[in-house]
């Protein structure tokens, strides 16, 4: 795997029992992708310790509780595993996972220029909030100030990803 965007899907917190297996915190929307059996990940030593990064390949894994235990293929006692407590596993970027229209990844979103659909520049997208029903983009206007746009089909017209452009219509009291 090239040293290209990385996307994190999890990371190892413990080892479990002694045959080898990892217990994961999945840091994935897909981790029924990312932990079958077969996938490729590349283990990633923790920020400012010693380490350098190595492909795994998933013999196999199962959800328990908040966890995935997963066993690596190659790895069969806890000694060769217990060293790894801590380390992350991430996938290249172009390995993401294709969304369904209409869903977008928030880095994806993120630094998108947000216009009117008569074509005024609003600002960018600086954040996203998840509050409950809907997500509301957190736009950045040139005048400092901030504008919530509440992620629904009324007010998001058009999301361009390729072109970083975002069309929206305002409704009333959002300005």
């Amino acid at each position: 795997m090239t040293e290209e965007r990385l996307l994190n899907v999890g990371k190892i917190v413990n080892t479990h029992g002694i045959r080898g297996e990892v217990k994961i915190w999945p840091q994935t929307d897909f981790p029924d992708v990312r932990f079958r059996g077969g996938s490729r990940l590349l283990a990633c030593p923790p920020e400012g310790t010693a380490g350098t990064p190595f492909e795994v390949e998933v013999q196999s894994s199962r959800e328990q509780s908040n966890v995935f235990v997963v066993k690596l293929k190659g790895y069969d006692n806890i000694n060769q595993v217990e060293k790894y407590k801590g380390w992350e596993l991430k996938v290249p970027g172009a390995e993401r996972v294709e969304l369904e229209e209409g869903e977008y990844y928030f880095r994806d979103i993120m630094g998108c220029e947000v216009v009117t659909e008569e074509g005024e520049k609003l600002g960018t997208i600086a954040d996203i909030l998840s509050p409950g029903a809907n997500d509301v983009w957190v736009v950045k206007q040139a005048k400092g100030k901030e504008l919530l746009l509440p992620v629904i089909d009324e007010v998001v017209l058009n999301v361009d990803v390729a072109a970083k452009v975002v069309k929206v219509r305002l409704m009333e009291g959002l300005l």
